[in-house]
C-alpha cells in the first residue's frame, strides 16, 4: 500500500443503481449531456458503461452505469465493488421494487454510502419523500437518518445541480484519495471483440497512471497497451486513478469484473497468465474427476439393481422402452427431450448475465445443455457445433453473415438473434416447448348406464352379449373410445363393435335416449349399473415449467 504522503485527492466513482425503468439511464443522460436512451434496445441499459463528467464547480465525478435489469445482478454487484458512492434511483410513482432492495444489499455488502434520488417527481401520484426506504434500513436525513436524498426529475432536469453538490459534499467527507504513482491497478468494466481493432476492454484505473506501452494483466490474458480512448472516442496517452478508458492491445478478451494489475515485463505477464491457466486446468480436472466418480457410482447402483431383477425374474426378457415424441424433435439416440444451445454475445458481461439466468433452469421435462459460449459474431463453426447436437444458436447483440445463415438453413439449425434480453429468453422457452413430447388428454363426451344386460343371436350357433343402456350425459359417438367401469374399477377399454337404437345401427346417441351397446369384446358380461364412458382423446403440446424471474414480474 502507498504511504499517506503519496496519496492525492481524486474524483469519486459513483454507481447509479435502481429498479428497471425507474430512470437510471435518463439521469445519466441528463448528467453527461448525451443521448443514450435512444440507442438502447428496449430502453434497458445492457452493459456497464463508465463516464467522467466535469461540473461547473470544477469538481469531477466518474459515473458507472450498472444495468438495472434483473438478469444483470452479477454485473451490478461488480459495479458496487469498484464504486465509492451509490446513487439509488427510486421512482416516486413506483416505490421500492425487487431490484431496489437488491441494489441496497449490494451497496451494504461493499460498505458503500448511498445518496437517494427520488425520480419522476413531476408525475401524478408521486411520493416525493418515499418512506418505504425506512423498511429496508435506509433512513433519510429528514427522518432522523444520515442518508442524503434529493427529489429530482431526470426528464426535466429538476434539482440535478443539487444532486451533484450532495455527491461532491459526501466525497469530501469521505476524503477519497488515491496513489497516481504506484504500479497500475484497476478493474475490467466491460470487454468485447471488435472486427477492426481486435480485443478491447474498458478499464477503471484505481491506482497508478496507465500509459501507452505499459503491460497489464487481467484474469487469464494480458495487454501491452497499444492505444487508449476515453468515453468520447478521443485518443489519450495517460489515465489517472478514478477514470475509465478503453484499452487496445489485449491478447484475448478479458472478462468483465477481472482485476487489472501492472506487470514490469511482458515475460512476467506471460508467466502469470500461464500459471493462472494451469490453476484453472487443475481445478477443472478435479471437478471432472469428481463427476466421473459420481457417475461410476450411479452406474454401479443401476447395474446391481438390474442383477437383482434378473435373479428374481429368472429367464424373463426385458424390453427397453423409449419415450414417444414428435418426429424430428429428439436428437439421435436421445431417450428424453433435450435442447443444446451455443451462445454468442457482443460482450462478456452479456454472456455472464445470460449464463447466470440459465443457471436457474431446473425443469425436469427437458434437459438444457450449453455446448459453447463466446464473444463475437455467429460463425459457421457455431452452426456445425449446434448441428452435431441437434441444437440451436442464440445470439445477443451480434450478427451473422448471409453465408452463415444460409448454412444454418441448409442443415436445419435454428438461429435466434436478439437485442433485448426479454426476447432472447422468450425464444429459449419457445424452443424448450417445441422439444417436449405431445401428451394425451382425455375428454369424456358422453356417459351411459347399463339398465339391463341381454344377449342376441347373430346366427344359429352364435350369440353375443349386449348392454341395454340409457345415455345419461352428453353424446355417445360410435367412432370414439370407450371405458366400462364397475364399482369404480375399469373392466374394459377400447372401441365399440355396435351402437343401436331400435334395432338400427347409428353413429351417435344423445342424452336421454336408450340404446344397445356391444363392446369390442362379444363375450363381455354386462351387469346392471355398469357405467360406460365415451372418451375423446386429444394430443396437446406441453409447456415448460420454468421461467426467468424477471419475466414473472
Amino acid at each position: 500500500p502507498p504511504s499517506l504522503e503519496e496519496m492525492v485527492s481524486c474524483p469519486p466513482v459513483v454507481t447509479i443503481m435502481g429498479h428497471v425503468d425507474h430512470g437510471k439511464t435518463s439521469l445519466l443522460d441528463a448528467l453527461r449531456k448525451s443521448n443514450i436512451v435512444d440507442k438502447e434496445f428496449g430502453g434497458i441499459t445492457q452493459h456497464i458503461g463508465a463516464f467522467s463528467v466535469s461540473l461547473a464547480s470544477g469538481h469531477q465525478i466518474t459515473f458507472l452505469d450498472t444495468p438495472g435489469h434483473a438478469a444483470f445482478s452479477s454485473m451490478r454487484a461488480r459495479g458496487a465493488v469498484v464504486t465509492d458512492i451509490v446513487v439509488l434511483v427510486v421512482a416516486a410513482d413506483d416505490g421500492i421494487m425487487p431490484q431496489t432492495i437488491e441494489s441496497i444489499q449490494h451497496a451494504r455488502k461493499a460498505g458503500v454510502p448511498i445518496v437517494v434520488a427520488i425520480n419522476k417527481i413531476d408525475v401524478p401520484n408521486a411520493d416525493i419523500s418515499y418512506k418505504g426506504l425506512m423498511e429496508q434500513g435506509v433512513t433519510l436525513e429528514d427522518y432522523g437518518g444520515d442518508t442524503q436524498w434529493v427529489p429530482i426529475s431526470a426528464k426535466n432536469g429538476t434539482n440535478l445541480q443539487e444532486l451533484q453538490e450532495k455527491i461532491v459534499t459526501l466525497a469530501e467527507v469521505l476524503d477519497i484519495k488515491c496513489d497516481p504513482n504506484g504500479m497500475v491497478e484497476g478493474y475490467i468494466l466491460e470487454s468485447k471483440q471488435d472486427h477492426a481493432r481486435g480485443s478491447l476492454a474498458t478499464v477503471l484505473v484505481k491506482r497508478g497512471t496507465l500509459k501507452n506501452g505499459k503491460i497489464i494483466v487481467a484474469g487469464t490474458t494480458y495487454a501491452k497497451v497499444k492505444g487508449m480512448q476515453n468515453e468520447r472516442g478521443e485518443a489519450v496517452k495517460k489515465v489517472s486513478p478514478a477514470h475509465p478508458v478503453e484499452v487496445l492491445g489485449w491478447k484475448e478478451v478479458p472478462s468483465a469484473g477481472d482485476e487489472v494489475l501492472e506487470a514490469s515485463t511482458e515475460r512476467i505477464a506471460k508467466d502469470v497468465v500461464d500459471f493462472r491457466l494451469s490453476q484453472l486446468q487443475s481445478k477443472k480436472q478435479e471437478e471432472d474427476a469428481e463427476i466421473i466418480k459420481v457417475k461410476q457410482m450411479e452406474d454401479r447402483e443401476v447395474y446391481n439393481e438390474k442383477r437383482k431383477q434378473m435373479k428374481h425374474l429368472g429367464k424373463r426378457i426385458f424390453r427397453k422402452s423409449y419415450v414417444r415424441v414428435k418426429e424430428g424433435i429428439i436428437g439421435k439416440d436421445m431417450e428424453s427431450p433435450n435442447l443444446s444451445v451455443v451462445i454468442k454475445g457482443d460482450v462478456s458481461g452479456s454472456i455472464d448475465a445470460i449464463l447466470n439466468t440459465l443457471a436457474t433452469y431446473d425443469s425436469q421435462k427437458c434437459r438444457l445443455d450449453i455446448m459453447d459460449f463466446d464473444v463475437g459474431n455467429i460463425t459457421e463453426a457455431d452452426i456445425s457445433l449446434a448441428q452435431d447436437f441437434n441444437g440451436a444458436v442464440l445470439g445477443f447483440n451480434v450478427t451473422a453473415s448471409k453465408e452463415v445463415l444460409k448454412k444454418a438453413e441448409e442443415v436445419g439449425v435454428s438461429v435466434k438473434m436478439n437485442n433485448v434480453i426479454y426476447k432472447l429468453f422468450d425464444d429459449v422457452i419457445e424452443m424448450l416447448n417445441e422439444r417436449l413430447p405431445l401428451i394425451e388428454e382425455e375428454e369424456i363426451v358422453g356417459e351411459a348406464e347399463v339398465l339391463k344386460p341381454f344377449s342376441v343371436a347373430v346366427n344359429k350357433s352364435k350369440q353375443v352379449n349386449v348392454g341395454g343402456c340409457v345415455c345419461n350425459k352428453g353424446t355417445l359417438r360410435k367412432d370414439l373410445d370407450y371405458r366400462l367401469e364397475r364399482n369404480g374399477e375399469v373392466l374394459f377399454e377400447g372401441k365399440l363393435q355396435s351402437l343401436k337404437h331400435h334395432k338400427e345401427e347409428v353413429n351417435s346417441i344423445s342424452a336421454g335416449t336408450e340404446c344397445g351397446i356391444i363392446l369390442d369384446d362379444e363375450f363381455f358380461e354386462y351387469n346392471t349399473g355398469d357405467v360406460i364412458k365415451c372418451i375423446k382423446t386429444k394430443r396437446i403440446e406441453q409447456q415448460i415449467d420454468w421461467m426467468p424471474s424477471f419475466l414473472q414480474e
